[in-house]
């Protein structure tokens, strides 16, 4: 990978195109392992489900995972209203000591968790307006994607499919779109399940991948986490690199013209 082919969300630069999240693992100690192995330099963080200093007398994410060496990205995984999802991102950022980068992501509903876009674009106007540099959740349509980019979010965050489904990219033609549009970084957020998503993310032009449950879950989720570490790197290598045209038909793979008889 070439070193000057950096990730820049807000003015920042970032080495990984790969994003993970912090829950779903056994313990503390294999969420820092797993989190290595990806080779991550954003670690997402549910302010809603994981401690990260609201309660004193418990473990803290921080802990192993200190913001010296990592950005934690605060989102607001559990929140159905603008309202909810802009005060606990609000909470996070007294929290975090003023830090603005976040993620927003507003749920329609518990069995989808598809994204409530509505109430979504009602928070980003809140969060940005509020000096946050918002990532967003947002479904695979263009026009939504659009408007949270006009709104002025720093990145937007389609999901592949289902958060949680393992099921991968099912709308490649959707996700070209938005990435054709967009000015500011896209990046593949829910539904990747193995490796072979993550490269195809990256060999469609997506600027990065943020995954959990894929790593989490898996059967031992360090080795995992080191594939899709491989995986977005090979996928950007690829895109980068300009894939052959497709044909209809075969075509030899040596020369034919001078050839030895």
């Amino acid at each position: 990978m070439n070193p000057q082919d950096k990730l820049i969300i807000a003015g920042v630069e970032y080495g990984s195109r790969l994003l993970v999240g912090s829950g779903k693992y056994r313990d503390l100690a294999q969420t820092r392992e797993a989190t290595d192995a990806a080779g991550a330099d954003i670690v997402t963080v549910a302010i809603r489900r994981v401690n990260i200093g609201q309660d004193p007398h418990a473990p803290s994410l921080l802990d192993v995972l200190p913001p010296s060496q990592y950005t934690i990205l605060p989102n607001t995984a559990g929140c159905y209203t603008a309202r909810d999802a802009v005060y606990t991102l609000q909470m996070a950022r007294e929290l975090l000591d003023g830090r603005k980068l976040v993620k927003l992501e507003v749920l329609g509903d518990d069995k989808s968790l598809y994204p409530n876009m509505p109430e979504t674009l009602a928070a980003a106007e809140t969060l940005v307006r509020d000096g946050f540099d918002v990532m967003v959740y947002c479904s695979d349509d263009p026009v939504q994607a659009r408007l949270l980019e006009g709104i002025g979010c720093v990145a937007v965050m389609p999901l592949a499919s289902l958060i949680g489904s393992g099921m991968g990219i099912l709308n490649p033609w959707n996700l070209s779109l938005i990435i054709e549009q967009a000015t500011v970084p896209v990046l593949v957020d829910a539904g990747v399940g193995t490796a072979s998503d993550a490269a195809i993310a990256m060999e469609l032009g997506c600027d990065g991948v943020l995954m959990n449950s894929a790593i989490a879950l898996a059967q031992d989720p360090v080795r995992m986490a080191r594939a899709m570490r491989l995986a977005v790197l090979a996928g950007r290598d690829a895109f980068l690199a300009g894939r052959m045209p497709r044909r209809f038909s075969a075509s030899p793979s040596s020369p034919v013209a001078g050839r030895l008889q």
